[in-house]
């Protein structure tokens, strides 16, 4: 897979919480937690379960810095 984002972190799905439209996918990462807005029929498709590896893969221009 071929992918213009360069920050790739793998983890491990640790849950998948399916809504309504959205499922939420909780990577962990080694300690920390990326959680991930996915649609349900990507969800599916994946066929995403607790305990398979993952990889959490965030494009520069979708990341919002803040600052106390």
């Amino acid at each position: 897979m071929k992918l213009s984002a360069r920050n790739i972190l793998a983890g491990t799905v640790s849950a998948v919480e399916t809504g309504t439209v959205t499922t939420h996918v909780k990577i962990d990462i080694g300690g920390a937690t990326v959680t991930a807005s996915i649609t349900n029929e990507a969800a599916t498709d994946l066929g995403l379960k607790v305990g398979d590896k993952a990889s959490a893969i965030i494009k520069s221009s979708d990341v919002l810095v803040g600052k106390d």
